[in-house]
């Protein structure tokens, strides 16, 4: 009798060390773990391969109106062209003077330039060897008699100021090249006489 009750007491107690170590166990699997040492890292998105729109250019769609635009661009700098060439350049004596008064009432100046042919305002570029120098017709002259007695017609007056610039003598007579860059729109003192085809750029 006091056998079985042993036996029976020493049973429970094995049970009950079992239930307590399945129970420790169960704990232990549910206890958190500690946090990675290693820092997370994020992977960049892979770049593109596609340029960006803002950095494209567009393609223009509108190839008639461009077509029309450098049409238009090429008409305009042809008319140019024609009306620059239709311009009267050439060979000619070139004398000098200085007056107070000029026929177009403007004062004399360095640029002041007389001619019998070519209207007052009109501008003309005349160069002496390797020297140039842009002149206005302010004034008329020279006269026949001085235009006539030269080689070439002189058809052009220099003030004394730009004729010493070219030449490096204010006093002077020499041959020249000139270009009618821009006709004036003020009188003209003759329109026939020497020298008038050459200071039209006729021959």
């Amino acid at each position: 009798m006091r056998k079985r009750a042993r036996q029976a007491v020493t049973m429970a107690m094995a049970g009950t060390t079992l239930v307590a170590g399945a129970a420790t166990a169960a704990h232990a699997s549910v206890i958190p773990q500690a946090p990675s040492s290693t820092p997370l890292t994020r992977t960049a998105p892979a770049a593109s391969s596609a340029a960006s729109p803002s950095t494209t250019r567009p393609i223009p769609t509108d190839l008639a109106g461009l077509g029309a635009a450098f049409n238009a661009a090429l008409r305009t700098a042809y008319a140019k062209a024609k009306k620059d060439a239709s311009l009267p350049s050439g060979v000619s004596t070139a004398t000098s003077f200085w007056d107070a008064q000029t026929a177009s009432g403007k004062p004399m100046r360095y640029r002041t330039i007389a001619s019998p042919y070519w209207p007052l305002g009109t501008k003309v570029r005349i160069t002496h060897k390797k020297k140039s120098a842009i002149g206005v017709v302010e004034d008329f002259g020279p006269a026949e008699w001085a235009v006539a007695q030269h080689d070439i017609p002189a058809i052009v007056d220099l003030s004394e100021k730009m004729m010493a610039d070219l030449t490096g003598v204010a006093s002077n007579t020499v041959h020249v090249r000139f270009q009618v860059l821009k006709w004036g729109k003020g009188g003209v003192y003759r329109h026939s006489g020497t020298g008038y085809h050459l200071a039209m750029g006729r021959r």
